[in-house]
């Protein structure tokens, strides 16, 4: 129905660690919003396996061992990049767990990672794909900690 509003679609942190604005990423791509809105979640440092989550419900849409999308049931995108440290992207060991095309459940295992020494995991953006910024609303401060699995973002 034209005019209708849509539900608010939560994103959930794709890892655990502390939620920094996306203008204060390294990257100026994401830094500078030009994909989109969102926010940076920054994993402890650290070299041990990390789960990383689906951040919405929907279809996988794109999958690279350090970024992958996700398309909501109406249409919604968002992309999580991996890793913005020191050596650049990729920094690690990636495992996926899921292929393009399949469908998850937010929160759904996707990927395996372990960054590696150097790059202390970096920030790891969040971004509602070529969404309105005054549609994408932090669901908790810059500078919580959050774990895996909580909602970091809501997209009306």
């Amino acid at each position: 129905m034209q005019g209708e509003q849509r539900p608010p679609l939560v994103l959930v942190a794709p890892v655990g660690g502390r939620v920094v604005a996306l203008t204060e990423v390294s990257d100026p791509v994401f830094a500078q919003q030009i994909a989109g809105p969102g926010v940076a979640v920054v994993p402890p440092a650290g070299t041990e396996p990390r789960s990383v989550l689906a951040p919405v419900a929907g279809r996988v849409v794109s999958l690279l061992p350090h970024a992958f999308a996700v398309e909501s049931a109406d249409g919604r995108t968002v992309l999580v990049h991996l890793g913005l440290g020191p050596r650049g992207a990729g920094n690690g060991t990636f495992s996926t767990h899921v292929d393009p095309g399949e469908v998850v459940d937010a929160g759904a295992h996707l990927v395996t990672w372990t960054p590696d020494a150097a790059s202390a995991g970096g920030a790891c953006p969040v971004v509602a794909l070529q969404g309105d910024p005054a549609l994408v609303a932090l669901a908790v401060p810059t500078g919580s900690e959050v774990e895996a699995g909580e909602a970091v973002l809501r997209w009306t």
